[in-house]
């Protein structure tokens, strides 16, 4: 997926979890960041941010906070609505018949549904889309604050193998340079006990590992 517009900034300051305060060009300008979680290892006064202008009419702030450049060097996509619009992307070159988004299943709304006829067989999948923009000595983790509405999702998708779905799991993987991602039990322990019950129960685990620049983000075959 590609931003129609971006421009750099540099980061000030967070007052809340939907707004940050950016300088662009000697200009102070609030902005709202597209990502609720903590972010705390990555939004750091004086690093680099790279903002996106929707142009949609009546909003309070301009511009998007869309990606940031951490102290190591590495460019992350911090976009809480970026990891689904491109596995769409990717999904639509992966042989499926039928990809469904926002799939009821259960009492959740499952990322997607997918159909594969092979050889006469029918195959049927549903896949929960997890964001991770969160990494420590070349590892990713997930989340990076408590959701309670991921845990959900994931024992809908462990109910769904019972039910003979084809069952994944997918992070997307907000970064270069990092192939897996683990639990972060510190943050959310009851997440990880629903991975570890995930895994027993045989849903597919993929770590998608993704290209990032400012104005885009893939996922690398």
């Amino acid at each position: 997926m590609k931003y129609d517009n971006i421009i750099k900034a540099t980061f000030l300051k967070r007052p809340n979890r939907f707004i940050a305060e950016v300088e662009i060009e000697g200009a102070r300008e609030i902005v709202h960041v597209k990502n609720t979680g903590r972010c705390a290892e990555l939004l750091i006064p004086g690093c680099e941010v790279w903002l996106t202008a929707p142009g949609t009419e009546g909003r309070k702030t301009k511009y998007d906070l869309v990606a940031v450049r951490k102290n190591t060097g590495v460019l992350f996509n911090i976009d809480s609505q970026a990891p689904n619009k491109v596995v769409a992307e990717w999904l639509s070159t992966q042989g499926y018949d039928k990809v469904v988004p926002e799939y009821t299943y259960g009492d959740s709304r499952i990322d997607f549904y997918m159909e594969k006829m092979t050889n006469g067989t029918l195959t049927r999948t549903l896949m929960e889309v997890k964001g991770c923009t969160q990494e420590f000595d070349g590892i990713g983790y997930v989340p990076d604050a408590p959701t309670e509405r991921g845990v959900k999702h994931i024992r809908e998708l462990i109910k769904a193998k019972q039910d003979w779905f084809d069952v994944a799991l997918a992070f997307v993987i907000q970064m270069d340079g990092v192939t897996e991602v683990r639990p972060n039990i510190e943050i959310h322990p009851e997440f990880g006990v629903s991975m570890d019950e995930a895994k027993a129960a045989g849903v597919e685990i993929l770590n998608l590992q993704c290209h990032v620049e400012p104005d885009e983000l893939f996922i690398k075959e």
